[in-house]
């Protein structure tokens, strides 16, 4: 599964976990996306993914880098 960094720090922060024993395939940002729509990006060295100390997942989500990318909006449910 090649998630963005979203689903990626979710599972970063999962496998870290004390005693988690079926950690998943974790990459770095870098592996699948020239940028990510995170900060910072996963990064990992000789096999090993960095774990964030900050608060929450420890990444800050790029709202404008995703509207500036974005190419169309889809709607379902309840009318705007």
């Amino acid at each position: 599964m090649h998630e963005f960094g979203i689903g990626r720090a979710a599972n970063v922060a999962l496998s870290s976990l004390p005693d988690f024993s079926y950690q998943s395939d974790v990459s770095a940002s870098a592996k699948y996306y020239a940028k990510d729509i995170i900060e910072p990006p996963v990064t990992a060295l000789d096999g090993m993914v960095t774990v964030p100390t900050g608060p929450g997942l420890g990444y800050a989500v790029l709202p404008d880098w995703i509207s500036e990318n974005t190419i169309s909006h889809e709607h379902y449910g309840v009318e705007r």
